[in-house]
């Protein structure tokens, strides 16, 4: 439980350095039950993630697809080229066997996440396809997923894509290796609970920190 709680706090001190805050009064039962809903959300993503290790255990071992427990929820990290030819927004066909994987537990262990997906790229230029440039390109393909995760049945309700292009790297565009790492497809389980306080988050300069989680 400490350990999560520390978790707690970091999600929260992630929204503070952003530009947003929150009041927490001590006592104050709405903001208790509040952190006690992000923890247990929390504890429920951290069970997500063993069983994501499980069903695609295979996929990890070969390095096609890996997890974290970021600030912004549990992301599912997709190697471009797992999914997609190069240049190309249209899934490969034995893609669908490891999203359909992915789509299982969203909709039967996380049925109160929204899920976001992301889109990303490498720096270079886009030369020989039809695609403007690489926002295009990455946004495209987080569409692409996002329709596959229609037809395996998760609810469209939950579901939004983001194109970052190469304006989010991983790793330095200076060597193939980073430009591999770069090149990615991210689905991101957000936390019920932290979507809803974002929501509620006003400017730094009207409030501040009243607690700090212990």
């Amino acid at each position: 439980m400490k350990s999560l709680k520390m978790v707690v706090s970091l999600f929260l001190i992630t929204f503070f350095i952003s530009g947003c805050t929150v009041i927490f009064q001590k006592g104050r039962r709405s903001d208790m039950e509040r952190i006690e809903n992000l923890e247990k959300e929390l504890a429920q993503l951290q069970d997500t993630k063993g069983l994501l290790e499980q069903r695609l255990a295979q996929e990890i071992a070969n390095e096609q697809v890996s997890l974290k427990m970021e600030d912004k929820g549990l992301v599912v990290t997709f190697v471009a080229e797992v999914l997609f030819d190069s240049g190309k927004a249209k899934l490969k066909k034995n893609s669908f066997p490891i999203l359909a994987k992915v789509a299982r537990i969203l909709k039967e262990e996380v049925p109160g996440c929204d899920i976001g997906i992301e889109g990303h790229t490498d720096n270079q230029p886009i030369k020989h396809s039809r695609w403007k440039s690489n926002w295009e390109l990455s946004a495209h393909r987080a569409l692409s997923v996002l329709h596959r995760m229609e037809k395996e049945g998760v609810n469209s309700k939950r579901m939004s894509a983001t194109g970052f292009g190469e304006y989010n790297p991983l790793a330095s565009n200076n060597t193939s290796e980073g430009k591999s790492l770069n090149r990615r497809v991210e689905i991101v389980i957000i936390p019920g609970s932290l979507k809803k306080a974002k929501k509620r988050f006003v400017p730094p300069q009207e409030v501040e920190i009243k607690e700090n989680l212990k």
